[in-house]
């Protein structure tokens, strides 16, 4: 049985589906699910059903950013294709790593758990700032600087297990450890299938194929996995 504890921020996609996996091997994990108006709902359903395969509890937060200002979170604001525009995409939604790493951190020192767990990576990504080891290595600095686990010298650590690996290398490690990709959706559409167009769709697209594996998602959606 482990006695370490971990929480992880689950978003139904490849790469937080591997990190799950990844942390599992050392910590018990409890998982946190954001529902906070995305456009693509069924990523919801989706990291449910991820969780449940993983045999780790979850947890579904409903908030909202009422602002939009995101692709995401405004359905009036068109998803770009792959390709489409420059710096950092219509698809960014302002300080949201910010602002989930802070619930997971939350949940964490509730909880008694050692570690935050997210699926961001710095390669084959969308630019978003919250994404880079820069980020990441402040935002541990100000964990230390304004928590109780901080102050008292074991603050809850983030972990970002796959920050410096690309799709494919993700894609790869998650086959070695039997993640049910079938589970995951990418897409940035709201669709019942993956649009196919978008950036996500396109990386996700390009992970497998640089891989040299099938995505198993492509068999039930028309073979447009997102």
């Amino acid at each position: 049985m482990k006695t370490k504890k971990a929480v992880v921020l689950l978003s139904g996609g490849i790469d937080s589906a591997v990190t799950l996996y990844l942390a599992k091997k050392e910590y018990d994990c409890r998982v946190l699910i954001f529902d906070y108006g995305q456009r693509a709902r069924k990523e919801v359903e989706c990291a449910k059903a991820l969780a449940d395969a993983a045999e780790c509890p979850y947890e579904v937060l409903k908030t909202a950013f009422p602002w939009k200002g995101s692709a995401l979170l405004d359905l009036s604001s068109p998803v770009p294709a792959s390709g489409e525009g420059e710096g950092i995409p219509a698809t960014y939604v302002p300080a949201r790593n910010i602002i989930f790493l802070s619930y997971g951190v939350s949940f964490a020192e509730a909880a008694g758990a050692e570690a935050v767990f997210i699926g961001a990576h710095q390669h084959d990504f969308s630019n978003y700032p919250d994404c880079r080891d820069e980020f990441f290595e402040r935002y541990r600095r100000m964990i230390e600087a304004g928590t109780r686990s901080g102050a008292e010298g074991s603050a809850v650590r983030i972990e970002t297990p796959v920050l410096d690996m690309t799709k494919s290398e993700i894609i790869a490690a998650g086959y070695g450890m039997g993640v049910p990709f079938e589970f995951t959706w990418s897409c940035y559409e709201g669709g019942e299938h993956p649009c196919g167009r978008c950036e996500s769709c396109a990386f996700r697209a390009k992970g497998f194929k640089e891989a040299g594996l099938e995505d198993p998602a492509a068999e039930t959606t028309g073979g447009k996995a997102g």
